[in-house]
């Protein structure tokens, strides 16, 4: 009786949910230096994953929160993990307040990253016509670890962010770190953000002396998307200057005798769609535009179309294309939510299930 009455009171208080996303495909590449590639993947359209929430009532409107989620792959059932991080994708603790707003602590995905995901692209970030391809959301412009961020409680549709994450480099207080800043908007039809990203390139030498690189890697975006009813239009424009702020996601993949290099200054644009048509079916697609700034003028556009059907609230089919013209070198692939890619061509077909 005693231990039954302690459980029902922790159940109230307390709540911890296991979710995940199981996805996967068949993904066929064409137009690279390796040829035509054809293969079953994982996270076609958003990467697969386990994770853990939670929230504890702390009472007078304020909760302890915390997260913790791992990538995974479903062709092989491997953990999507090339550093040995069990909890790769998030992992933080904090507080939350109905009047105060939300701190957290640990590794969380960048403003940056969230507005190109959340508001800007028809495709989610995911399947071959992600926003990705050409857009700046490589390495730390996605998450970032040693993180504090800070959200206030949304006003008339109106919130706000704020990241900064410690570089934590023996020898330098700056090397490495990150900050930043975001303005949110979402009311009825209307959903718009615009975050600034300022990511520190410098690395902690041997000793006391910080190694230097050319600048930090700055990133502007707008992102807006409006829902008609009958079709909801997606709008994005970005500016990023720096090294480290268009990153090129794969090398060399053309094998060009002389490598594409990352732009220090470009500019991005994204216009695109999505129309639901019948009782379960969506239609996406979208027009994105890099235009690199500097004297290599290594400019890409990509085309890309997507049909999405709904076999149920939590499992859908997929069929994606998209292609990629680079002018003057331009190394950009197509690739989607989790790989990326090999050639300027992609078709992807498959299936996903959320829990």
């Amino acid at each position: 009786m005693i231990i039954g009455g302690f459980a029902a009171q922790a159940q109230a208080q307390s709540n911890v949910t296991i979710y995940g996303l199981v996805d996967a495909g068949l993904v066929s590449e064409r137009g690279g230096a390796a040829g035509s590639v054809t293969k079953v993947t994982s996270g076609i359209g958003g990467q697969s994953r386990l994770g853990f929430r939670g929230t504890e009532d702390l009472g007078g409107g304020l909760s302890a929160i915390f997260q913790l989620e791992t990538g995974l792959k479903v062709d092989d059932g491997s953990l999507d993990n090339a550093n040995s991080a069990l909890f790769n994708r998030q992992s933080f603790v904090g507080l939350k307040s109905k009047e105060a707003g939300t701190l957290t602590i640990g590794r969380q995905y960048t403003m940056l990253y969230n507005a190109m995901s959340q508001v800007a692209d028809p495709f989610g970030a995911g399947y071959a016509g992600s926003i990705k391809n050409l857009f700046p959301a490589a390495g730390a412009n996605t998450r970032t670890s040693n993180a504090l961020v800070y959200a206030t409680p949304v006003m008339e549709g109106f919130s706000a962010e704020a990241l900064y994450a410690l570089g934590e480099q023996a020898g330098s207080a700056t090397a490495g770190r990150q900050f930043g800043l975001g303005l949110n908007y979402a009311q009825g039809p209307l959903n718009a953000r615009l975050v600034y990203n300022n990511r520190n390139n410098d690395t902690a030498a041997v000793g006391t002396t910080p190694a230097k690189l050319q600048d930090t890697g700055r990133n502007t975006l707008l992102a807006v998307n409006y829902d008609f009813q009958v079709a909801k239009a997606y709008f994005a424009y970005g500016a990023d200057k720096g090294v480290n702020s268009a990153a090129l996601p794969v090398a060399n993949a053309y094998g060009y005798a002389v490598a594409p290099k990352a732009s220090l200054d470009s500019n991005d644009l994204l216009i695109g769609v999505s129309v639901p048509v019948a009782p379960a079916g969506t239609i996406l697609a979208s027009y994105v535009r890099k235009n690199d700034k500097t004297a290599n003028n290594q400019d890409a556009d990509q085309w890309a179309l997507g049909y999405l059907y709904s076999l149920s609230k939590r499992t859908s089919m997929y069929v994606a294309y998209a292609k990629i013209k680079n002018k003057n070198g331009a190394g950009y692939t197509v690739g989607n939510n989790n790989e990326a890619g090999s050639g300027d061509k992609a078709f992807n077909v498959g299936v996903r299930h959320s829990f």
